[in-house]
């Protein structure tokens, strides 16, 4: 038993009136032992639901980002200086609507836009589809990269990946305490705020309760990450919804760290793009799906995802207007640029499995 340990518990397990906050400095302390397995899985565990019943507050996320970014991994910036979209999505997945991230990604790198992604395997509570199991259904093997690999493939095709299991075992290794707790522990939380790259990039993160937003900008400000971009999307992830207004916050680069974020109100019918959004019916055939996109073939999914790729076209710089975005996304894909971007990085990750690491 860690006794360091067990006196940052009391502090946010002692209940309603008697817990106390934990300083930056102490949830730093007190990610660093739950990674390292110095505290022991009993206090793991009882941490994880006091913390979450206490509800973090930004000095405890800071703390934990910096543990992370102490312990765990980061893809070196891209050779040419170009800055990258990190798209944070939640690590549980989509199980109710079908995600267009990766044709959004594809098409990204068609315009010449960087792109990091990062996530792991089935995760708790909801179990959910990741991106892992999204590339791998198109053909694109992501789970046996290096951090080297993934740096070369970030490099090469402007597409990078971290990947849990594989670039932060100690993170992955505490996945069976959440599923085991039944509930989301505030690590849910900072994996949205994680960004694990170090070159010029705007993190994403997307975000289904209001209240993230707000600790998100505070946690921001402690730690100095200046520009970045909140969307309350589909399940949580960045893909913008048809089915109602999309609701974004920018914080520019050269704003004041507490500087009000300038909300974005997209109506998707003001641009043509107003449906209802693409359930998720089978997971086994959503490669067909996003095939059929990127080929592109009419369907309410084709225009989800020229919503989506429009519209990071605009805000990853690639175009000056959220309309000149979704008209250059429909050429990218139509066009078959898209298409080709995948098949790249079916083969360069191919080419990657049988390299040494």
């Amino acid at each position: 038993m860690s006794q360091e340990f067990r006196e940052l518990l009391k502090k946010v397990g002692s209940g309603s009136h008697t817990s106390k906050p934990l300083s930056r400095e102490e949830a730093d302390a007190a990610t660093q032992m739950m990674l390292t397995q110095t505290a022991t899985p009993a206090q793991i565990g009882a941490f994880m639901i006091a913390h979450r019943i206490k509800r973090p507050i930004p000095e405890e996320l800071a703390g934990t980002l910096d543990a992370y970014a102490a312990l765990g991994p980061t893809l070196p910036a891209i050779a040419d200086g170009r800055k990258a979209l990190v798209l944070s999505c939640p690590y549980d997945g989509r199980s109710r609507t079908v995600p267009v991230t990766p044709v959004t990604t594809l098409v990204l790198l068609a315009a010449g836009v960087p792109v990091v992604l990062h996530g792991g395997d089935r995760m708790p509570t909801k179990e959910g589809i990741p991106l892992v199991e999204l590339w791998a259904q198109l053909g694109v093997n992501l789970a046996d990269l290096s951090l080297a690999q993934s740096h070369a493939m970030l490099n090469q095709t402007g597409f990078g990946f971290v990947y849990l299991p594989q670039h932060f075992p100690q993170a992955h290794a505490l996945v069976p305490y959440r599923e085991q707790i039944g509930k989301r522990p505030p690590f849910a939380t900072v994996e949205l705020m994680w960004s694990p790259y170090a070159g010029p990039h705007r993190l994403v993160l997307g975000f289904v309760h209001p209240p993230t937003e707000v600790l998100a900008q505070a946690t921001f400000a402690l730690r100095g990450q200046r520009e970045w971009m909140a969307v309350k999307g589909l399940e949580g992830s960045c893909d913008l919804a048809r089915g109602r207004t999309a609701i974004v916050g920018i914080h520019p680069a050269d704003a004041a760290p507490d500087a009000p974020v300038e909300r974005l109100l997209l109506h998707p019918r003001d641009y043509g793009f107003e449906g209802d959004d693409v359930p998720l019916e089978d997971e086994t055939t959503l490669d067909e799906a996003l095939l059929a996109v990127l080929a592109g073939q009419p369907s309410e999914l084709f225009k989800t995802a020229q919503w989506n790729a429009g519209f990071y076209l605009w805000q990853g710089g690639a175009t000056e207007s959220l309309e000149t975005g979704l008209a250059l996304a429909d050429d990218l894909i139509t066009q078959g640029q898209a298409l080709a971007k995948l098949e790249e990085l079916q083969r360069h990750t191919a080419a990657l499995a049988v390299a040494p690491a």
